[in-house]
């Protein structure tokens, strides 16, 4: 009897890296509870807006990983994968895009200015095709990313958008938690119809 292996699910953080009540802390828990082998990206110890870093950080846990994985990232989890993405080859399934910002605008008060982000490497944010399904979930009322903005990502690269509603930035500061979505969305990834 032939089983299929399910894939590794890597969950991406964003720059305020592991927050407990997080929905991917959470989705990674019930995974993990479920069976499932999860991976997290570890924080930063230094160069934390570093995209090089971030991205290093990303390759190094996946190059551990010997068969395919699901990414899951969230905020600018979104921008490192999307930058991985172009440099580096590995059995990736998909990737669950959830909030991207928009680096190319300015950013609310106290996030990076845009001049930082681009002395750190963020910007331009890859526009070409993912090298792999990707399902971008995004929000009408993000402020770090209006829908229209995100969308525009979405097409760019070949990704299926999910449009959310009101949420927010989906993260603890907007009610978020757990978010259940994200497991039909994650199961959507590894199962696609047709």
């Amino acid at each position: 009897m032939n089983r299929t292996i399910a894939p590794v699910v890597v969950i991406v953080p964003g720059l305020r890296d592991h927050v407990e009540d997080h929905w991917q802390t959470v989705l990674a828990d019930r995974l993990t509870m479920a069976g499932r082998t999860v991976r997290t990206v570890p924080p930063l110890t230094q160069d934390q807006l570093s995209r090089e870093a971030r991205v290093a950080a990303l390759d190094k846990v996946v190059a551990e990983i010997a068969g395919p994985v699901v990414l899951v990232a969230h905020s600018t989890g979104v921008i490192t994968t999307v930058h991985w993405s172009q440099r580096h080859e590995a059995q990736v399934k998909g990737a669950l895009l959830v909030t991207p910002p928009d680096f190319e605008n300015p950013l609310p008060q106290g996030c990076p200015t845009p001049g930082v982000l681009d002395g750190n490497g963020w910007t331009p944010v890859p526009r070409t095709p993912l090298p792999f399904p990707s399902i971008v979930a995004a929000s009408s009322n993000d402020s770090l990313g209006s829908l229209d903005r995100v969308a525009g990502l979405a097409r760019d690269w070949e990704g299926h958008l999910v449009e959310l509603g009101e949420v927010g930035h989906l993260n603890p500061a907007s009610g978020y938690g757990p978010w259940p979505l994200a497991e039909e969305l994650l199961r959507e990834l590894e199962h696609p119809l047709g």
